[in-house]
């Protein structure tokens, strides 16, 4: 009989704006350890040692979120050191690969206890974090020269190709975000997040940047 894989707990930190936003000065190994930690201790009777992988997926890993950032986090939480950690990258599904893998981890392989979580700095990355240096290959592009479009790009090309008016996104962003906002406003959106403490930095037109305390406690 196969093994059933159950989600007990699920948090998030809020979501900020790039550049701007509230974690414009704190790294993404700090937020997902935050996560990680309030998640685990959220759970009755859970302790961290029995957690058997921290699976975590991101789209850009590296700069300060390589080095196998799942690892990093999942010690910078204070799990043992014996817990297991990967990172995984597929782009922008990329968290929901880790989750599907933790899943996989109890249901085939036998784990009790995984976690699936993602993490994704914009801020950072385009701050000169994310490596470029000999990014594109030569032979898979040739075959290819779509390999290496980010994702702007390729919207612009769905729109041309498909016929896809900026009206008709616009109109799809708009009932999408207002979904969300009347979600939110009926209560559904508060307990999947964790607030968090943070220094952030702002900057006003006009004026020299200041850093100042905050608590990230919504999107």
């Amino acid at each position: 009989m196969a093994r059933e894989a159950v989600i007990v707990q699920s948090l998030r930190t809020g979501l900020t704006k790039a550049k701007r936003g509230s974690f414009n000065t704190t790294e993404p190994v700090d937020y997902l350890a935050h996560t990680l930690r309030e998640a685990v201790a959220s759970v009755p009777n859970l302790d961290p040692a029995e957690i058997e992988d921290v699976i975590v997926g991101t789209g850009f890993p590296e700069g300060c979120q390589g080095m196998n950032t799942a690892r990093i986090a999942a010690m910078a939480a204070g799990f043992p050191q014996e817990v297991a950690a990967t990172t995984v990258n597929r782009f922008c599904s990329s968290g929901s690969q880790a989750v599907m893998m933790a899943a996989h981890s109890i249901i085939n392989e036998g784990a009790d206890v995984a976690i699936g979580a993602g993490v994704e700095t914009i801020t950072m990355m385009q701050d000169g974090s994310q490596n470029t240096t000999r990014l594109a290959n030569a032979a898979a592009q040739k075959r290819f020269p779509g390999l290496y479009f980010p994702m702007g790009l390729t919207a612009e090309i769905v729109a041309e190709r498909y016929g896809i008016s900026r009206e008709d996104q616009d109109a799809v962003s708009l009932a999408s975000q207002q979904r969300y906002a009347a979600a939110a406003d009926a209560g559904f959106v508060a307990e999947e997040i964790t607030p968090m403490k943070v220094t952030r930095s702002v900057m006003k037109k006009g004026e020299d940047p200041y850093d100042e305390d905050f608590t990230v406690e919504a999107d």
